[in-house]
């Protein structure tokens, strides 16, 4: 089976999503997954440099109340995920652009759920700044993510350009928001599901691949 995931690196939902979604798949063990992560930009806007986290939280919520309303909701909804947020430690709101571009490098060498969970861990459990190359460079390290891959791609011209054509496409496709689950290129949900939601969408697209008539050559 596979499943597309449509996501951000700054998106909390999608730390909880990506979670619950291994809970679902953990009730089929038998099954083959083919998890394919796609970027999208909460914040395509975003400086390069990031801005200060009071400062976005302001601006998106229109307050620091209703900001925390909102972080304790995703805290709640982390509960039987094995997540702890801390969102006390995060000083910065980055740009997600090459955080994006380092998650390319795993895909490439077949790392990628080490390495996303490695920046999920980063922002949301230690609060650094994921937009800068430092950091970067330390949870390539971290996960054993090959030096010359990672340099490579920093240093390739186009990507920048293929982080933002891959999130116009995801628009294009009528995403708007994250995290979105497509299953079997046939079932979509967006959301931070529960893991039985979930569950009951990789059944229907079991089923439906299953009775798909085979045709003889």
């Amino acid at each position: 089976m596979r499943i597309d995931v449509m996501f951000d690196t700054v998106c909390p939902w999608c730390y909880v999503g990506k979670r619950r979604l291994a809970l679902a798949l953990a009730q089929r063990p038998g099954i083959v997954i083919d998890v394919r992560y796609h970027p999208f930009l909460l914040n395509p806007d975003m400086p390069v440099g990031g801005i200060d986290r009071a400062v976005y939280l302001e601006r998106k919520f229109g307050g620091a109340h209703r900001a925390r309303r909102v972080l304790e909701a995703v805290a709640m909804a982390a509960h039987g995920t094995a997540i702890t947020f801390n969102f006390s430690a995060i000083r910065r709101m980055p740009n997600s652009v090459d955080s994006h571009r380092l998650l390319a490098v795993a895909a490439r060498c077949g790392q990628t759920e080490d390495t996303l969970d490695a920046v999920f861990q980063a922002f949301f459990g230690e609060g650094r700044d994921i937009g800068t190359r430092a950091e970067l460079d330390a949870i390539a390290a971290e996960v054993g993510l090959p030096e010359d891959q990672v340099a490579a791609e920093f240093a390739r011209p186009d990507g920048v350009h293929d982080i933002l054509t891959a999130n116009g496409r995801a628009h294009a496709l009528g995403i708007n928001g994250v995290p979105s689950f497509v299953f079997n290129e046939a079932y979509s949900i967006a959301g931070a599901q529960e893991p039985d939601v979930l569950l009951r969408l990789i059944d229907l697209a079991l089923e439906t691949q299953v009775r798909e008539p085979v045709t003889a050559t």
